[in-house]
C-alpha cells in the first residue's frame, strides 16, 4: 500500500484512542457523579454526549472513504473492519455512561442512603476493561486482549452480587423501590460496558490472529457457550 494509506491508518488509530479517551472520561464522571450524588457532574455526561456521537459518525466516514479509495486486502483490510466495529462499540458505551449519569440525577435528590451500594470496584474494573481493550489495540498484544476477555466473568459476578443484594433490599424497603431500581439499572449498564470492551478484544484477536473467539463451535457447526 502507498505511503498516502499508510498516514492515513495512522490518522485513523489516533481518531480511535482520542474516542477512546473521551469515552473513559465520560464513563469516569458517570460513575463518580454517583458516588458524589452530583446532579451537576452527571449532566456533564449528558452534555458530552453530542461530541461522542459525532466523533463515532467522522471515524465511521473516514473508514468507509479509505474502503472505497484503497480497496485494502488482507490485515489491512482486517484492520480497517475492526476500528469499524470497535468504533460502535465505543459509540455504545458512551450512550451506557450516559444511561448511569441519568440515574445518578435522580439519585441525587433521593433521600434513601446509598453508602451499601458500592459500585466503586465493578467500575474500577470495566473502566480498566476499556482502556486495556484499546491498548490491546494498538500494542498488537493478543494476550492482554485475552485478558479482557476473561475479567468479564470477574463483572459478571460483581453484576450477580449487586442484584441479591438489590432484591434483598427491595424486599426489606419497598419503600425505597424506584431508587433501588435505579442501582439495579447502573450495576447493568456497568455489566454492559463491560461486554462491548469484550467485543473489542475479541476484535483485536481476530485482528492479529485470524481467529473468531466470540462464538466456539462444536463438530456439528453447534455454538459452544464461553466459559
Amino acid at each position: 500500500m502507498t505511503i498516502h494509506f499508510r498516514n492515513e491508518v495512522h490518522s485513523l488509530k489516533q481518531k480511535i484512542v482520542e474516542l477512546s479517551g473521551q469515552v473513559e472520561d465520560q464513563l469516569h464522571r458517570a460513575v463518580e457523579s454517583i458516588r458524589c450524588r452530583d446532579a451537576k457532574l452527571a449532566s456533564s455526561v449528558l452534555d458530552s454526549d453530542h461530541s461522542i456521537d459525532l466523533a463515532e459518525v467522522r471515524l465511521e466516514e473516514e473508514c468507509l472513504k479509505i474502503l472505497a479509495l484503497h480497496q485494502p486486502v488482507a490485515h489491512d483490510l482486517r484492520f480497517i473492519v475492526a476500528v469499524l466495529k470497535i468504533n460502535n462499540d465505543l459509540e455504545r458505551i458512551g450512550d451506557l455512561a450516559v444511561n448511569i449519569a441519568e440515574r445518578a440525577i435522580f439519585l441525587a435528590s433521593d433521600t434513601m442512603p446509598g453508602t451499601e451500594y458500592d459500585f466503586s470496584s465493578m467500575a474500577n474494573k470495566t473502566s480498566a476493561m476499556v482502556r486495556e481493550s484499546l491498548d490491546a489495540l494498538l500494542r498488537e498484544d493478543v494476550q492482554l486482549a485475552a485478558h479482557v476477555r476473561e475479567s468479564d466473568n470477574e463483572v459478571d459476578e460483581d453484576h450477580r452480587n449487586m442484584y441479591e443484594q438489590i432484591k434483598k433490599s427491595i424486599r426489606q424497603a419497598p419503600q425505597h423501590l424506584d431508587a433501588l431500581i435505579h442501582l439495579l439499572s447502573i450495576s447493568r449498564n456497568l455489566e454492559r460496558i463491560a461486554d462491548h470492551a469484550t467485543n473489542i478484544a475479541e476484535d483485536v484477536i481476530y485482528l492479529y490472529k485470524g481467529e473468531i473467539v466470540r462464538h466456539r463451535f462444536d463438530s456439528d457447526g453447534g455454538t459452544v457457550p464461553h466459559s
